[in-house]
């Protein structure tokens, strides 16, 4: 009888197991989470990666999935470097919230990325203080942006410090953060304190397949998951 007992709970656990990514998914969007996509439309997004425009890859891959957010769900988009301007102090503020987070925006956020260019600098610290102090207003619960970047930050600030400042007072704001073709080891340190600090995750993606699952990853965070590192 214990035997069989003993099997019985190994094989439960086995089928669990093989179900749990199906359950971890339906499990990734919670009703009082809200997620803000930051994207990078820095002038380097228009460079050619092995054949093809960065940025094209990234609109590709979101557009992609995109459609996979359940409509309840709550997501912005927060861009940068989509304008440019001669001085540091314009280009260094170049960070604008395209689409409020609100429920059912897939659509909406997908046509504002492809209605834009890659222009200017690249501004993260900036745009993280932005997002934090005025995108999230109003909402209760986690909150969660996921930062994409090809490169660090250009305006002589620092990510690093400012989530390491911010960990002080908030201990509802997780950085995810997913290094697009970044090679530079000072920026990628940069980006993946940001996203340490806050308990998020830091990706690195090089091609299409590591773009996808990177932010497929990122969304499908769960809340038994949500302080985990994932480092690649």
């Amino acid at each position: 009888m214990i035997r069989l007992i003993f099997t019985f709970i190994i094989i439960s656990l086995l089928l669990i197991n093989q179900n749990s990514q199906h359950v971890f998914a339906a499990a990734a969007y919670e009703e009082n989470e809200a997620i803000l996509f930051i994207v990078d439309f820095s002038n380097s997004m228009a460079e050619k990666f092995r054949g093809v425009k960065k940025i094209d890859m990234v609109l590709d891959t979101i557009s992609e999935l995109l459609p996979d957010i359940p409509k309840n769900q709550k997501v912005g988009l927060r861009v940068y470097g989509h304008k440019g301007g001669f001085l540091a102090s314009q280009a260094c503020k170049a960070s604008s919230l395209m689409v409020p987070i609100e429920k059912n925006s897939a659509t909406r956020i997908e046509g504002t990325l492809l209605s834009l260019k890659p222009t200017g600098w690249t501004p993260i610290t900036y745009s993280l203080k932005q997002a934090v102090a005025n995108d999230f207003i109003g909402f209760n619960g986690k909150k969660r942006i996921i930062l994409l970047s090809d490169g660090g930050e250009n305006c002589d600030e620092s990510p690093c410090d400012y989530a390491l400042e911010l960990i002080k007072s908030r201990d509802d704001i997780f950085i995810d953060v997913i290094a697009f073709t970044i090679f530079d080891q000072d920026a990628s340190n940069q980006l993946k304190c940001a996203a340490l600090a806050t308990q998020g995750k830091f990706y690195t993606a090089n091609t299409s397949a590591e773009l996808k699952k990177s932010l497929s990853e990122s969304l499908n965070a769960t809340k038994e998951v949500q302080g985990k590192i994932i480092l690649h």
